[in-house]
C-alpha cells in the first residue's frame, strides 16, 4: 500500500480539493395558474402527491397533465423538483431545459436546472446555471452561495473568492459565508484571512466545519498529522457532512495511512456512490494493487460525474498501458498532451508507451518535453521560495 502513498504524490496530489457544504439545498415548487387547474385537476393531484411524499405517484400524474399541457412550465419544473428527490438528476434536467426552452427567462427554473447539475456533480454546468441566475438576480444568496461551492470543488478557489468577497462585509455573522470563504483564502494559502473566518466559526462552538477548515490550515503548513487529527473530529462532530470523509481520507492518504484511508472512501461511497474524489482515489488504490478491472469501473464513474477531467482520463489510460493495450493507451495520452501540454505526468506515460512500442525518436522528444517542464517547475519554485 505505500506504493499507493507514493503514486498519489506523483499523480499530483490531489488533496483536500472537495468542498463540503453544510447549505440546506432546496428546489422551489412551482404553482400552476387556477384556470388550468380548474380545467384539469391533475396538477393539484400531482402536487398533493408530491407534498405527501409520494414521488413516483406524482411524476405520473405530472407526465398525464403534460400530455395535454405540454407548454405549461410550472409543471414542467414541479416534474424536475420530483424527479430530483428521486436521485432521477438526468431526467429532471430534461425537464428543466425543456421548461427553460419555454420561458428562457424564467430564474426559478433555471435555479432548479443549477440544483440538478449540483446533485449529480456536473459542476461547470452548474456553475454557468447559477450564474445566468445571479445575472438576473444578484441577490440570490443560494445560487452565490452555491456557485462558490462549485468554483471551490473544480479548484477555481480564485472564482469563489470573487463571489463571495462582496458579501463579506454585508454578511459577516453568516456561518455559511465564513465557511466557503474561509475555504477558499485556505486554498490560495492567504491563511491570515482563512484564520480570522475560522475564529469566527468558533464563536458560535465547536462544529465539523470549523475542523474542516483547520485541517485545511494544518495541511497547507504542512501538519499533516494535524489536518487528518482534525478531519477525523469533523467526521466524529457530522458523518453526514457531504464529502467530509473523502477529506478525511485523502488526508490519511497524504499522511501514509492508506489502509485507514481506503476505509473512509468506501464509507463516503456508500453514502454517495457519485462523490468524484472518492471515485478517483479508490480507482488508485485498486489499480496499485493491479485490481484493474475494479479500478477502471472507479474511474470510469468519476469521468462520468466530470466528463473530460484529465486526471481521470490519464488514470484510465495508466490502466491501458498497465494492461498491455499500448494502442489505446497512446491514443489517449496523445489527446491529453494535447489538450494539456504542461501535464508532466502524462507526457511521462506517453514516453513510456512510445517506447513499448519501438517509436524511440517520439519516447526520447517526450522524456526532453518532460526535463524541460520540470526544469520550469524548479525555476518557479526558486521564484517563489528564494534563498
Amino acid at each position: 500500500m505505500r506504493g499507493a502513498v507514493r503514486a498519489l504524490r506523483y499523480y499530483g496530489g490531489v488533496m483536500l480539493t472537495r468542498w463540503c457544504l453544510p447549505l440546506v439545498v432546496a428546489v422551489v415548487v412551482l404553482t400552476v395558474a387556477g384556470r388550468v387547474a380548474a380545467q384539469d385537476p391533475s396538477f393539484d393531484t400531482a402536487a398533493a402527491l408530491q407534498k405527501s411524499g409520494k414521488f413516483e405517484a406524482a411524476a405520473a400524474e405530472y407526465g398525464r397533465f403534460l400530455e395535454t399541457h405540454s407548454d405549461n412550465v410550472e409543471a414542467r419544473s414541479n416534474l424536475g423538483v420530483v424527479l430530483m428527490q428521486l436521485g432521477r438528476y438526468e431526467e429532471a434536467i430534461a425537464a428543466y431545459r425543456t421548461a427553460l426552452a419555454i420561458a428562457p427567462s424564467n430564474a426559478t427554473v433555471r435555479l432548479n436546472l443549477g440544483l440538478a447539475f449540483y446533485k449529480s456533480d456536473k459542476l461547470d454546468e452548474a456553475v454557468d446555471a447559477f450564474a445566468r441566475v445571479l445575472a438576473d438576480r444578484p441577490d440570490n444568496l443560494q445560487a452565490r452561495y452555491l456557485a462558490a461551492d462549485c468554483q471551490l470543488r473544480l479548484d477555481h478557489a480564485a472564482d469563489a473568492i470573487t463571489l463571495l468577497t462582496p458579501l463579506e462585509t454585508s454578511r459577516s455573522d453568516d456561518p455559511m459565508l465564513s465557511y466557503l470563504l474561509g475555504m477558499a483564502y485556505l486554498s490560495t494559502k492567504q491563511t491570515d484571512k482563512g484564520q480570522v473566518l475560522i475564529d469566527r466559526i468558533l464563536r458560535h462552538g465547536d462544529s465539523a466545519e470549523a475542523q474542516v477548515m483547520m485541517g485545511m490550515a494544518k495541511r497547507g503548513a504542512g501538519d499533516l498529522k494535524g489536518a487528518a487529527e482534525d478531519l477525523k473530529r469533523a467526521v466524529d462532530l457530522n458523518p453526514d457532512l457531504p464529502g467530509v470523509r473523502a477529506l478525511y481520507a485523502q488526508a490519511l492518504l497524504e499522511a501514509g495511512n492508506p489502509d485507514v484511508a481506503r476505509g473512509e472512501f468506501e464509507a463516503e461511497l456508500k453514502r454517495n456512490p457519485l462523490d468524484f474524489d472518492a471515485n478517483l482515489y479508490m480507482g488508485l488504490l485498486l489499480k496499485n494493487e493491479q485490481a484493474y478491472d475494479d479500478s477502471l469501473r472507479h474511474f470510469t464513474r468519476a469521468l462520468g460525474v466530470r466528463p473530460g477531467d484529465l486526471r481521470t482520463r490519464n488514470q484510465i489510460a495508466s490502466v491501458a498501458l498497465a494492461r498491455r493495450d499500448t494502442t489505446l493507451a497512446i491514443e489517449m495520452l496523445e489527446a491529453i498532451v494535447k489538450e494539456a501540454p504542461s501535464y508532466v505526468e502524462a507526457h511521462v506515460a506517453l514516453a513510456t508507451a512510445y517506447y513499448r512500442v519501438q517509436r524511440k525518436a517520439e519516447g526520447d522528444s517526450e522524456r526532453a518535453i518532460v526535463e524541460r517542464l520540470n526544469q520550469e517547475k524548479d525555476a518557479r519554485d526558486r521564484v517563489r521560495t528564494p534563498r
